[in-house]
C-alpha cells in the first residue's frame, strides 16, 4: 500500500533550534514539528510528510529568509547523501548540539545525577578525518531530480558510492567525497571506470546478481592504504584484471585484499579476505604504540580523535600503576594497551575471535606483557568464575557497541564492585540506561562528550563514575 500524501506546507515559519537525529525543531500552533537540513533562524516553507497526535516532519519547500548562521554546503551531495548532514551548521553550533544531546539523554531523560557535562571536544580536523569508508556498486543508481532516466545509457545508470538513506537498493554515486583523505576518491573513480570500459556487471542489489559488488578502503596517519574489493562471484581473469590495474595506478596500497561474497548481505565479518598484493596489515601509532589494522579488524574510524577520546578514558580511570583494570569490549585492545603503562595488569575482553587475535599480536609487537586477551560473549565469558580466576578489577573501563550492556553484565559488573569504571559509549541513550543500572551503586563523577564524526549528530561520550562509600 503507498503512503497517503500529505498536502499541507507551514509557511514563513521561524527555526528554532537543534533537535535529535540531526534535525532541527520548531512549533506550529502549539504543536511540534521536526525539519530536515535546516539551521536555528532560519524563515522557512515547510511541506510536511508525516503527521502524528503531538509532531509533525516535514523538510524545507522554501527558504523565505536564511538564517544569519546558515553556512553554503561544502559537498554537491550534500541533501540526498545520507551523510554530513550538518553541514549548513556552524561548527560551534554542532559541539553544543552534541553536548545537548547528551545532556538531554542522560539528564532529562535518564534522570540521572550529573556533574555539569563538560563542552564536546572538538574534532582537529572536520573534513577528511575517517580512515575507513565502504562504497557500494550498484547497476540501477539513484536517479536526481534533474535527470531524466529515460535520456541515460546503461553506463550512465551505474553507480559506485554510498546507500541512500531509507533505500536499501539505491545507491547515490559519488564524485567527491570529503571524509577521507587523498587518493581515496581517485581509487574509487579509477575503479568504476575501470569496470565500465571492461563491461564488468555492476552488482544488481535487488536480484541479487551481478560481478562487482563493493569496496572498502582504510588508511594510516602516516599514509597507507589498505584496499578491499569484494566480488559477488569468482572469475579469476576479470577478477585479478581490475587488481592489477589498481594496484600499478596507486603504489601507496599497501595491502591489496579481495573476497568472493556470495551471500544476499554485503557483511563481510563472515567472510574470508585474501591477501592479493602487499602486506597483510597496516599500522596505526598513538604515543609510540603500533596497532595493526586487518580487513575485518575494528579501530576508532577519527584516528587523531581517539587518541583524544582514550586519553580521556585514561584521565578518567585515574590509574597509579597499582590496579587491576578489565577492558570490557576491548576490540584490537587499543585502549587496553593505551592504559597498560599506567596499571598493574589490564584484562581484555571482546567477542570478535579476529580482533582478538589482533590485541595479542599488538602487545607482543608493543613488548606489553602486562595484558591478558580473552575472546567470547560478553554475557558468558564475564562471571564469578572468570573473576575469581582473574582477580576483582580495581578498574572497569567498558566501550561496548551501541546497543550498550546486557543487563546480566551489568549486575556482574555490580558484583565485581569495582572502585572506578569508565564508560566510552557511541550512544548515550543505551548508555543513560545502562548508567541508570549502574548507578544503583555509584555516582557519576565527569562527563565528556568528543566528536568523532564532525557534520553528523554522532557523538561519542565518556563518563566517570565511583563507588559510593
Amino acid at each position: 500500500m503507498s503512503r497517503k500524501r500529505i498536502d499541507l506546507v507551514l509557511e514563513n515559519v521561524t527555526i528554532e533550534s537543534v533537535a535529535a537525529e540531526g534535525k532541527a525543531l520548531t512549533h506550529v500552533d502549539g504543536m511540534v514539528v521536526f525539519v530536515d537540513f535546516a539551521v536555528p533562524g532560519d524563515v522557512v516553507d515547510i511541506q510536511v510528510y508525516k503527521k502524528k497526535k503531538n509532531y509533525m516532519e516535514g523538510f524545507i519547500k522554501r527558504i523565505v529568509k536564511p538564517s544569519e548562521h546558515r553556512l553554503e554546503p561544502f559537498c554537491k551531495h550534500f541533501g540526498v547523501c545520507g551523510g554530513c548532514r550538518w553541514q549548513p551548521l556552524p561548527y560551534e553550533m554542532q559541539l553544543e548540539a552534541k553536548r545537548q544531546q547528551v545532556e538531554d539523554q542522560l539528564v532529562r531523560i535518564g534522570h540521572l545525577q550529573v556533574p555539569e557535562i563538560r563542552p564536546t571536544l572538538p574534532s582537529e580536523a572536520t573534513q577528511f578525518y575517517r580512515n575507513k569508508l565502504e562504497f557500494s556498486a550498484s547497476c540501477s543508481r539513484w536517479i536526481l531530480k534533474d535527470e531524466d532516466p529515460n535520456a541515460l545509457s546503461e553506463a550512465q545508470k551505474v553507480g559506485l558510492g554510498f546507500h541512500v538513506g531509507k533505500f536499501f537498493d539505491k545507491v547515490l554515486d559519488i564524485e567527491h567525497c570529503y571524509l577521507q583523505k587523498d587518493p581515496s576518491n581517485a581509487i574509487r573513480l579509477h575503479i568504476k571506470q575501470f569496470c565500465l570500459d571492461h563491461g564488468y556487471e555492476f552488482y544488481n542489489i535487488r536480484e541479487n546478481h551481478g560481478f562487482f559488488r563493493n569496496m572498502f578502503v582504510r588508511s594510516t596517519e602516516k599514509g597507507d592504504f589498505m584496499l578491499i574489493v569484494v566480488f559477488a562471484r569468482e572469475d579469476k581473469e576479470q577478477r585479478e584484471a581490475l587488481l592489477d590495474s589498481v594496484a600499478a595506478a596507486f603504489p601507496q596500497i599497501t595491502s591489496l585484499y579481495y573476497i568472493i561474497n556470495e551471500k544476499l548481505n554485503d557483511s563481510i565479518t563472515d567472510q574470508s579476505p585474501i591477501l592479493y598484493k602487499g602486506q597483510d596489515a597496516i599500522y596505526e601509532e598513538m604515543e609510540g604504540l603500533q596497532f595493526k589494522i586487518g580487513p575485518k579488524s575494528f579501530y576508532q574510524t577519527n584516528s587523531r580523535q581517539a587518541y583524544r577520546l582514550y586519553s580521556v578514558a585514561r584521565d578518567f580511570a585515574a590509574l597509579t600503576g597499582n590496579e587491576l583494570v578489565y577492558d570490557l569490549y576491548t576490540g584490537t585492545g587499543t585502549i587496553a594497551q593505551f592504559v597498560s603503562k599506567k596499571a598493574s595488569k589490564v584484562v581484555g575482553i571482546e567477542y570478535v575471535p579476529e580482533a582478538i587475535e589482533d590485541a595479542k599480536v599488538n602487545a607482543k609487537a608493543n613488548g606489553i606483557t602486562n595484558c591478558l586477551f580473552y575472546a567470547g560473549d560478553m554475557k558468558d565469558v564475564l562471571n564469578e568464575a572468570f573473576i575469581e580466576k582473574h582477580g576483582r578489577p580495581d578498574v572497569i573501563i567498558l566501550d561496548p557497541p551501541r546497543a550498550g550492556i546486557h543487563p546480566d553484565v551489568a549486575q556482574v559488573i555490580l558484583k565485581a564492585a569495582p572502585g572506578r569504571m569508565v564508560y566510552v559509549s557511541c550512544n548515550p541513550a543505551s548508555q543513560a540506561r545502562d548508567l541508570a543500572i549502574l548507578c544503583k551503586d555509584y555516582e557519576i563523577t565527569a562527563v565528556q562528550p568528543v566528536d568523532m564524526f564532525p557534520h553528523t549528530m554522532h557523538v561519542e561520550n565518556v563518563v566517570a563514575l565511583k563507588r559510593r562509600s
